[in-house]
This record gives C-alpha cells, structure tokens and sequence, in this order.
C-alpha cells in the first residue's frame, strides 16, 4: 500500500492547485500521476515544464514518442506505458510500432529503431555511451542536437517513472485499455 496520496482540489497544498487546475482544463481530469505529484508542488511544476519543453524539442510527435515509451518500458513503468501508449495513438504512432515499442522489440522503421536503441543506450548507460554510439545515431540521419533533446525527455520520465514506482499510482481510466505489465525476457 503506498503512503503517497493522490491529491483532489481540495486536498493538494495550496501551490499546486493551479498546477492541477490546469491539468483539468488540458485533460477534463486530473490524471492520478498529476495528483500525486502534487504533494510538492515544485515536482509537478517541473515535471509539468518538461513536458512543455520536451513538446518544443526539434523530435517530432512520433520520435517523441519513441523515446518516451522506449523509457517507460525500459523502466518498467506500470502507469506510463499505458498513458503514453494513449497518447502516442492520439499522435498518430501506427500500431505495429506501437506494438514493438510495448513489447521492448525493435521497431518496423530503421530511423525510429535507431532512435529506440539509441535512448535505450542512454538510459542503461546513465548518458556513457561510446562515441561511435553517437556516429550510428547520427548516421541514422539525427543531429546532435537531437541528442539533446532526448535527454529532456529522460529527465521528465525519469520524474514520472520513479514516482509511480514509489506511489503505485493506479491507471487512470481512459488509459485502462492500454494497460501493460513489463515483459518477462524484454529484447535490446
């Protein structure tokens, strides 16, 4: 059972209110992750301002959410793989990619799957990766600045993933359909 409350209007300090004020007016609901977050207000700012960020980086829809999903999956987020599969369906991201990226299996596109791997390496490697790790990635047709940009991306799920870790932050419902338990033997 989680010591974390998933916070209303009423119940949240006083700082986060508008936070979640805002959350509802962008959502029609206060997604539970938001709620919980909540508990300290400067969490939910900056996780909300990278959010913002990450939505302004020179990755596309798609590729953003390829580095979400493949962050989430990779950190066996129970609550994020389910949002941002949702989210990744509203955004256009075609089912057989979708499916590969739930799954922790290399993707259909060549470009995405080097961008996959590429923030999987990031992630595993706490930012270590070889600079030849860095040519391939470029030679998919990346710059360096997407490199760059997929570290703003970490560092907001990085925030979301290890909260719902230690909340257990139940699944809202619009993202129910999309629920996801990590796979037992998840391929690179």
């Amino acid at each position: 059972m989680s010591t974390f409350t998933i916070h209303t209007l009423e119940s949240a300090p006083a700082a986060s209110r508008p936070l979640l004020e805002d959350s509802f007016k962008a959502y029609g609901m206060i997604p539970n992750l938001h709620a919980v977050m909540a508990e300290s207000p400067e969490h939910l700012d900056a996780y909300k301002k990278l959010h913002e960020i990450f939505q302004q980086t020179s990755l596309s829809p798609i590729e953003r959410n390829v580095v979400w999903l493949a962050i989430n999956v990779e950190h066996g987020c129970h609550y994020c793989v389910p949002a941002h599969s949702w989210i990744a369906k509203s955004q256009g991201v075609d089912e057989p990619t979708l499916r590969a990226l739930r799954e922790a299996r290399s993707l259909p596109d060549a470009r995405l799957e080097a961008l996959r791997q590429f923030t999987l390496k990031l992630v595993r490697q706490r930012g270590e990766v070889a600079q030849q790790d860095v040519e391939q990635f470029l030679a998919a047709g990346f710059t360096s600045r997407n490199v760059l940009d997929i570290l703003v991306g970490l560092a907001q799920k990085v925030m979301s993933n290890y909260v719902n870790h230690l909340a257990a932050t139940p699944v809202d419902a619009p993202f129910a359909a999309f629920a996801w338990s990590k796979p037992q033997h998840a391929a690179a």
